[in-house]
């Protein structure tokens, strides 16, 4: 008995649908209807979740970027370039976020000052606009102080890689950080005694080793307190000393070269005196520095980690030491 179903061929099928345009229409008009129309699949409902129904802790964009205006410690704007990232909480039962708002609501901040406390004012509009319990912002940038040279008079704009990250939890509690990486010298104690020990047993000339270092300084500034970029500069200086130079000639090459032998310090002796001057500081809540020496001695870097240890704060965790070797 033959069966009764259709026999039309796909290609029959194919032949008879409406052909689709492939001309971009640059006359086209939109209307509210129109847009009312068009197909929202962030905001669908649980139906239309794949894979397991459960909160996403973060969800949002990462590195758009655009210039933003910053105020310096003597009151001028920088107009840097900076790489947003904007996330907030996402829970159960909501299919997705409009990703395009995130940026939408910043945008309508891009002509003010950024500072950390601003964030909280786009993180409680995203908070709004999002419906989300949770929000976070994080903005990189690369900030210029002008610094001297050691004995020549020269100067040159040391670039600091830099960050202001805000959060605000379910009960709108808005927490400020600072994110801030220090380039500075580190010569080995152990090599310069070493070297010293030929020099006066052997007559035998040496040269202790040195490298360059970064440390990335992350500190919670205090509720109601501002601390500046420059300020941070200034702590990790009086820390370290050693800071890597910008405009050189041979007087501030061997003055550069007499600090390294006055400050002499191991990876665990940069991290210590790191906290003995962020423990200082009244404005800083809570603070974690990380650490890494580019050993010219050995084929691996030496790393350190060391935090305050406020209950609820900074945890210690810490493990892209390799995005601190320049």
């Amino acid at each position: 008995m033959k069966s009764e179903t259709s026999s039309t061929s796909p290609n029959q099928l194919n032949a008879s649908a409406p052909k689709l345009s492939k001309v971009y229409d640059r006359d086209f008009v939109l209307t509210d209807e129109y847009r009312a129309a068009l197909p929202d699949m962030q905001n669908a409902d649980s139906q239309h979740i794949f894979g397991a129904n459960v909160p996403i802790l973060k969800v949002g964009i990462s590195n758009f970027r655009l210039p933003l205006r910053y105020i310096t410690s003597s009151s001028d704007t920088l107009t840097l370039e900076t790489s947003v990232t904007g996330t907030v909480s996402l829970e159960a039962n909501q299919k997705g976020i409009n990703m395009s708002r995130i940026m939408r609501v910043f945008y309508t901040f891009q002509d003010r000052i950024f500072t950390p406390d601003l964030l909280n004012e786009i993180l409680l509009q995203y908070k709004e606009e999002i419906h989300a319990h949770r929000a976070q912002l994080k903005l990189s940038f690369e900030y210029p102080i002008m610094k001297p040279s050691l004995r020549s008079g020269l100067e040159g704009w040391q670039y600091y890689r830099a960050a202001f990250e805000g959060r605000v939890d379910e009960l709108n509690r808005f927490r400020k950080y600072i994110h801030f990486d220090f380039v500075y010298s580190s010569a080995c104690p152990c090599s310069s005694e070493l070297s010293e020990h030929a020099r006066s047993s052997r007559d035998v000339y040496s040269i202790p080793h040195s490298q360059r270092s970064t440390a990335r300084v992350s500190v919670e500034v205090a509720d109601g307190e501002h601390l500046s970029i420059e300020r941070l500069q200034e702590l990790c200086l009086e820390a370290l000393q050693t800071e890597t130079q910008v405009m050189v000639k041979r007087e501030d090459e061997q003055a550069f070269a007499e600090m390294n032998g006055a400050y002499t310090k191991f990876i665990e002796d940069a991290a210590r005196l790191l906290h003995e001057q962020l423990d200082a500081e009244p404005k800083i809540a809570d603070f974690q520095v990380a650490c890494a020496h580019l050993e010219s001695l050995h084929s691996h870097d030496a790393v350190a980690v060391i935090n305050k240890g406020v209950p609820g704060g900074f945890t210690g965790h810490f493990e892209d030491f390799k995005s601190l070797i320049r």
